[in-house]
């Protein structure tokens, strides 16, 4: 990114990984559009960085048409934008069969049409100024079964594809596309009443990442050519390992 100070349009920026986007956006944007369910946080985040930017509070729901309208109206009017982050969601844990399909059809609006409109939306400006940073929050589940979680990981899967696919068709226009897939972050993701019955515990704290931690390296891999960033040594090593056991299986 350059020093030129633009807008960006973060989703899910009312708490977790939407808001250390925000904060540490603060310095390099005139203006933030901040989209989350919450107005109280919203208005808390703007408070706190009114100092630093102008956080332009937008308070939608992304899994319905209204929402996703909103958004893109505010970008619209608020634009261009230069940084788009799309950062919303959540996830349910259970077999799938098992699973209420009002809930898994929510997540998929809002992990992968959301995004496809947002992205459509802002494109057009950043062809228009020769630069621009698309951000699509993926997982590490984008690699790997995500049993009990398969929708989820599903929707992570092709926000990956689709952001290597984006990239190749924008580079030509300045435009850089990152997929960032962080593993286990503490943010409030896992304790939503769909993810009821997950025990944190269970995991060892070195597998675990602060969402500071995943902006820092995803804002700073923006200045290289990876689309896919995998934050954390450990989530590495990880997908690392799930890569080579697939390829495994197709040499045998």
């Amino acid at each position: 990114m350059n020093n030129v100070k633009g807008v960006a349009l973060v989703t899910g920026a009312s708490s977790g990984l939407g808001a250390a986007y925000c904060r540490q956006l603060a310095n390099q944007c005139k203006t933030i559009i901040a989209v989350g369910r919450r107005a109280d946080r919203l208005e808390a985040l703007r408070l706190e960085l009114e100092g630093e930017t102008c956080v332009y509070p937008v308070v939608a729901d992304l899994t319905t048409v209204e929402g996703v309208t909103r958004s893109v109206e505010a970008l619209r009017q608020q634009g261009p934008v230069s940084i788009l982050v799309n950062n919303a969601g959540f996830s349910t844990l259970g077999d799938f069969a098992d699973s209420a399909l009002d809930v898994e059809l929510q997540m998929v609006r809002l992990h992968i049409d959301a995004p496809l409109e947002l992205v459509r939306a802002a494109l057009p400006f950043m062809r228009e100024q020769g630069a621009g940073s698309i951000i699509n929050v993926s997982s590490v589940g984008a690699y790997l079964d995500m049993q009990k979680t398969a929708v989820y990981g599903g929707c992570k899967a092709f926000l990956l594809t689709f952001s290597k696919a984006l990239q190749a068709e924008e580079a030509g226009h300045g435009i850089r596309v990152q997929c960032i897939c962080p593993g286990l972050t503490r943010t409030e993701i896992h304790d939503n009443p769909h993810f009821a019955g997950f025990d944190k515990s269970r995991f060892p704290a070195g597998m675990w990442m602060e969402a500071d931690e995943v902006v820092t390296e995803s804002l700073s891999a923006l200045r290289g050519t990876e689309v896919a960033v995998i934050p954390g040594r450990i989530n590495r090593d990880l997908v690392r390992k799930s890569l080579q056991q697939q390829l495994s299986l197709l040499e045998e």
